[in-house]
């Protein structure tokens, strides 16, 4: 049999790289801090000889210059989640959003339901055996590797080399470009009075043994800083940020009461400051998975006390959950909150959060009568359980429409509340 191994790494330049993109082709994007901003701009500065190139992603960290207006007709994105570099563009119509749970987006490519033609991504120099970590961005992108008819790697000195399944060999890779740019940081900041007191209220919620499911923000950090004084906590997350040190480095965060790997924490992917790089790279403690697995209800509702931390941008008075639009317009993605929400209602003795500010920064309630018109309803009423503001918590579930509109609006703005309860007697006096 013909041997497959590339006997050396083929290093190019950047532009010799992309030379590889076509007219037509379908482009995979790697993820949040693993974006491979090299290789982007070398395929954006190509756009006067392309043509309908398809950009496949989640959410990306950098800049996104093919979504420049000059590109219209050279470049389309297609994302899964939409982020700050992309959110006027989707507006505009120069991208497009595609809802889809995130569990569910690796089936997309391996099902060849959407095939890629190139995929750029950004590794860790290979090892002595030849393997790249495709490092804090395992989430879609193994899917992406595998299944994509050329594979374009960035290869950076600065990118960890994280324990998991993230790996490829460099037999895989069809161009690789040598770089030593800092991966991107968000340095999260000091949570506000409001976040630390629903934090609170989240701890109070979480019991010792807990495994738990949490994200980036002021909210997920706070509830990790309550956190100190639990015991024996694990962790099995899409994501994580800085937070998850300190747990850590106080003993709270063990996970010897996980039942899927034992002792470790399970994610699919990171984003933080440089120190939770240095945390993560080399560290047997971090298992870096793809995302049809971290995010299988069927695989998180094996651990015990499953305890998923999640956002929205409003609630209505039954209990929807919007946390993706803001009216019409498309602010985020469906992400894994489902996944999450559903895999912890399903744990023995889990307990699925929704944990929300009250008001808006401009003091709009974001305990709702109606959702916005044209929002989307990320996660059912039939799916929620708890609901938490800084006015305390509503237990939802087994309980009819009236006493869920009673246990949301006691935790409301009271400013609000009052016009909450008129709105409440108007819908449900027709019932």
């Amino acid at each position: 049999m013909e041997s497959q191994v590339k006997s050396s790494p083929n290093y190019v330049t950047a532009e010799e790289a992309v030379k590889n993109i076509r007219s037509g082709e379908r482009v995979f994007i790697h993820s949040a801090a693993a974006t491979p901003q090299l290789l982007v701009d070398a395929m954006t500065a190509r756009g006067d000889e392309l043509r309908a190139v398809e950009l496949v992603s989640i959410h990306t960290e950098g800049s996104a210059p093919y979504l420049d207006p000059r590109y219209e007709g050279v470049f389309h994105l297609n994302t899964f989640f939409v982020g700050a570099n992309t959110r006027e563009a989707v507006g505009k119509g120069m991208a497009s959003y595609v809802p889809i749970f995130l569990s569910e987006i690796p089936n997309l490519f391996r099902s060849g339901i959407m095939p890629l033609d190139v995929a750029l991504v950004q590794v860790s120099p290979p090892d002595k055996h030849g393997f790249c970590s495709i490092g804090v961005s395992v989430d879609i992108t193994n899917a992406a590797i595998e299944t994509a008819k050329h594979v374009i790697a960035q290869v950076n000195r600065n990118m960890p080399r994280v324990h998991g399944n993230g790996i490829i060999h460099v037999s895989a890779i069809d161009a690789m470009v040598e770089c030593n740019d800092p991966i991107f940081e968000i340095v999260p900041s000091a949570p506000s009075p409001i976040e630390l007191k629903i934090g609170s209220f989240i701890a109070e919620l979480v019991e010792d043994g807990a495994t738990l499911q949490t994200g980036i923000g002021g909210v997920p950090d706070a509830a990790l800083r309550a956190l100190r004084g639990h015991k024996n906590l694990g962790l099995h997350t899409e994501m994580f940020s800085d937070g998850v040190m300190e747990l850590v480095e106080c003993g709270a965060l063990t996970g010897r009461n996980k039942f899927k790997q034992w002792g470790k924490i399970v994610a699919g992917f990171c984003v933080g400051s440089r120190a939770l790089y240095d945390f993560v790279d080399d560290n047997p403690l971090i298992e870096m998975r793809d995302i049809s697995y971290v995010n299988d209800t069927s695989i998180i509702r094996t651990n015990p006390k499953v305890t998923a931390i999640n956002s929205a941008l409003e609630v209505d008075i039954t209990g929807q959950v919007c946390a993706d639009s803001l009216g019409s317009t498309q602010y985020s993605g469906v992400g894994g909150q489902i996944d999450f929400i559903r895999g912890a209602a399903l744990s023995k003795g889990g307990k699925p959060i929704i944990a929300l500010n009250a008001v808006t920064s401009r003091g709009q309630s974001r305990i709702v009568s109606q959702l916005k018109p044209g929002a989307s309803v990320t996660t059912s009423r039939a799916h929620v359980h708890y609901v938490v503001t800084e006015y305390g918590v509503a237990y939802l579930y087994g309980k009819n429409l009236r006493q869920r509109a009673s246990a949301l609006i006691a935790i409301a703005h009271p400013d609000h509340r009052e016009q909450l309860e008129r709105d409440a007697f108007a819908v449900f006096r027709r019932h």
